[in-house]
């Protein structure tokens, strides 16, 4: 009955959808209040009745009800609970159910906290918003039902995918939705913005916090991915330019340089068009990852579905959405014209060039994700498109960002010098310069792959510090300094972030060690100055899964410092096996051993990385996050503080 209740719930949510995204509309095109309140109520309304489906359809997981499809092909009784709550977003249509109760979340967050928004604006954000939802709703109930029964019930399910019975992956999908749901936001306020035709300084200070709220969870997300496959995939790496990766890193780039072309026209009304053409474009890469995870279209160990006909569908929302949006801003291109004026050295030139190379740097990603379907599609060639291409056309983009953003972040509005900026940040060059010499005279003869990020991190992070402390006077108060906007703090914080997260990269990249190698029971072996020891092979057993657990010590100098017990796990429902790697965190390194298979002379294949600064990279992501939390918290750049300063229309630049 459960079930059934859900379904229903689900019906009613779309067919609310469906007069959220009309009444609304007519209402702010005739001046209705009346009809334009009614989408606010509908909203609530909207997400609570998605919110009981989707709760309906947890409890199915929770409760192992075996009537249920999606139950028996996503989960076991004998699974942990947490894999069982996971399991309901673990599948295709758990996770779309999941997709739109994010949608819906949105749309009732921005009736709840809108209070400032005109009317009109805000009724047309909520109408567009819900459009979203109906064509997903549309989808679920059409293509993706997950509550459907079974005319004869098995005694047990099928499991989950072994792959996805971890915490990293509990946790990654639904951080991951709130960041390309939330871009959802800021797509409804372009179309609205466009409907109008007015963009003005308010509309920046009132998209930027849904912005920057997407941007953090995408942030969390992405890391929470990474990290996970560094751990549990045993192949030792944090990022393999994997289709699915690449979905959601394409829109965290637009999104980024989204953040910074608001504040733009939040301070100075320029870069008006291309802001809104940004938060167009970042929702519609957040639809081509959602079609390139269902579609079938590229494969990848964690896609979701292998459907063409309901890759189709999604084709048809992107295109109608991303399509329609896109001809409305033809037709209302002149209404986005810009008011400020600035020169070539300037802030605003700056982010500009921010703006451009994240944006580039989307397009490669996106070329080379795609390329391989258009080459076998249209030349009939199979190509495929991995790490060495991203590595080399992605990287000199990131490395002129690198170079351009701790002197674009002391630029004065309008117009600048940039001997003057230079100059403020020679200290954090110098820093920057002597470190990297530091390094480069320690690993003489090897990469200059460190030294270049050990610059880059070094010069990014000390910049924003400088900039930071720019901010106190030309005396340097240190009282002043925290009593600084928590945005300045977020800014400080986020950069650091970029910085710390390069450094890692490169430094991992660079001076990484690895050793393969058969060896015998209780045989030490050196691996980069430290002494492992395989002391044992166990069989064990887990609550639904058998493993082969090694034991291995882990000595450096004589002293104990771990023992690590890698596994080879074998899930016999799902007929899977995975790999679990042992590691040793440490801050500055991290010991990484796989066990391998044994072989015919009684030995084990065992793998093992020295990776130094591995744990800094997510350090850096998270740094980043917090920049944004940071930022998101400060009250000049919430949506209702920015209305009360001009609760009926535009408010001049700064």
């Amino acid at each position: 009955m459960t079930a059934e209740l859900g379904h229903f719930a689900l019906i009613l949510a779309f067919l609310v959808a469906v007069v959220q995204m009309v009444v609304p509309l007519i209402g702010a095109h005739r001046r209705w209040p009346g009809w334009m309140a009614m989408a606010e109520p509908a909203a609530t309304a909207q997400f609570l009745l998605t919110g009981f489906a989707f709760g309906a359809l947890m409890w199915a997981f929770i409760t192992s009800d075996f009537s249920l499809r999606l139950v028996v092909l996503n989960s076991h009784s004998a699974k942990p609970m947490l894999y069982k709550i996971s399991g309901t977003w673990g599948n295709h249509e758990g996770s779309m159910l999941l997709w739109v109760l994010i949608v819906t979340l949105f749309g009732a967050m921005a009736a709840w906290f809108g209070a400032g928004l005109p009317p009109t604006l805000k009724a047309r954000v909520l109408a567009v918003q819900s459009a979203i939802a109906v064509a997903f709703f549309a989808f679920i109930l059409f293509t993706s039902n997950p509550f459907i029964r079974l005319a004869v019930p098995p005694f047990d399910g099928q499991d989950l995918n072994p792959l996805l019975q971890d915490p990293g992956l509990a946790f990654h999908p639904p951080f991951l939705y709130l960041g390309y749901v939330g871009l959802s936001m800021a797509f409804s306020f372009a179309v609205a913005a466009l409907i109008e035709g007015r963009v003005d300084a308010a509309w920046g200070r009132w998209v930027r916090p849904w912005t920057l709220a997407a941007w953090i969870f995408l942030t969390i997300g992405i890391a929470l991915g990474s990290w996970w496959a560094y751990y549990e995939l045993g192949w030792g790496g944090f990022w393999f330019w994997d289709p699915v990766e690449n979905a959601s890193f394409m829109p965290w780039l637009l999104a980024a340089a989204l953040l910074h072309s608001a504040i733009v026209v939040e301070k100075r009304e320029a870069l008006k068009s291309w802001t809104i053409l940004l938060a167009i474009l970042a929702f519609g890469f957040s639809l081509i990852g959602t079609f390139i995870v269902r579609s079938g279209l590229l494969t990848s160990v964690h896609a979701f579905a292998n459907d063409p006909e309901r890759g189709v569908f999604i084709l048809g929302i992107l295109a109608f959405f991303t399509g329609g949006a896109l001809t409305l801003y033809a037709a209302r291109a002149q209404a986005m014209e810009a008011k400020g004026v600035f020169g070539m050295v300037s802030r605003e030139s700056a982010l500009v060039l921010n703006n451009i190379l994240l944006a580039v740097s989307c397009f490669v990603v996106f070329f080379g994700t795609m390329w391989p379907m258009v080459a076998e599609m249209f030349f009939d060639r199979k190509l495929s498109v991995g790490a060495p291409f991203f590595n080399a056309a992605f990287t000199p983009f990131m490395v002129v960002l690198g170079l351009a953003l701790p002197l674009g972040s002391v630029l004065p509005w309008k117009r600048g010098k940039l001997g003057r900026a230079a100059w403020s940040m020679r200290y954090a060059f110098g820093l920057a310069v002597a470190v990297t010499l530091l390094v480069w005279a320690m690993q003489t003869g090897r990469s200059a792959l460190g030294p270049v990020g050990v610059f880059l991190g070094v010069w990014v992070t000390s910049g924003a510090m400088v900039d930071l402390w720019s901010r106190t006077g030309r005396k340097g108060n240190l009282g002043r300094l925290f009593r600084l906007p928590r945005a300045d703090w977020g800014k400080a914080v986020a950069h650091s972030g970029l910085g710390v997260t390069i450094f890692a990269i490169a430094g991992l990249t660079a001076w990484e060690q690895e050793d393969i190698r058969v060896t015998q029971l209780g045989e030490p072996f050196e691996v980069g100055g430290f002494t492992l020891t395989l002391d044992k092979v166990e069989r064990l057993a887990g609550p639904n899964y058998f493993a082969t657990t090694g034991s291995v010590r882990l000595e450096r100098d004589g002293r104990a410092i771990a023992t690590l017990r890698p596994e080879k796990r074998d899930y016999p429902v799902a007929r899977m096996p995975t790999t679990e790697a042992a590691i040793d965190y440490r801050i500055m390194r991290d010991v990484y051993v796989v066990l391998g298979d044994e072989q015919a002379n009684g030995g084990w294949t065992v793998r093992t990385y020295i990776k130094p600064f591995a744990n800094w990279i997510w350090a850096g992501c998270l740094m980043m996050a917090l920049g944004g939390a940071l930022s998101l918290s400060d009250r000049r750049f919430r949506v209702a503080a920015g209305a009360r300063r001009a609760p009926t229309g535009g408010v001049p630049a700064e």
